[in-house]
């Protein structure tokens, strides 16, 4: 079993590629259906965010194990133009790119721990971690 994977994200064809990893991994780990499909959205939701706002960026993926629970620890980042306010960006249907703005909530309500960190012009960083 794999303990951790690591993807750089640079076009679409790795995005869907960290998505499929995403599932596997998860379900190598041993996490449900469902928590591996809801770690599958969240890397495509940040994924897809490298691509629009920053162009490059990487994904990983490690297993934890912790008093017999099984998870998943996600770390998406970037070099891009970073987040001047994080607090906006989580809000409800905030958007800079014209969507509906639920990405980023939307993210953090599937996870079971989730932070940002960024610095404007310097890149953004989201760990997550999904818990079975």
């Amino acid at each position: 079993m794999r303990t951790s994977l690591r993807i750089i994200i640079r076009d679409e064809h790795s995005l869907t590629a960290a998505v499929l990893e995403a599932t596997s991994f998860a379900k190598e780990t041993g996490l449900s259906r469902v928590a591996a499909q809801q770690l599958a959205t969240v890397t495509s939701e940040l994924a897809r965010n490298i691509l629009k706002y920053a162009g490059r960026g990487q994904v990983e993926l490690e297993a934890l194990e912790h008093r017999g629970r099984k998870g998943v620890r996600l770390i998406v980042s970037d070099s891009g133009p970073g987040i001047e306010d994080i607090e906006q960006a989580m809000a409800e249907h905030y958007s800079t790119g014209g969507t509906l703005g639920l990405g980023l909530s939307g993210a953090k309500r599937m996870m079971d721990h989730f932070t940002i960190t960024s610095q404007p012009g310097q890149g953004t960083r989201v760990e997550a971690v999904k818990w079975q």
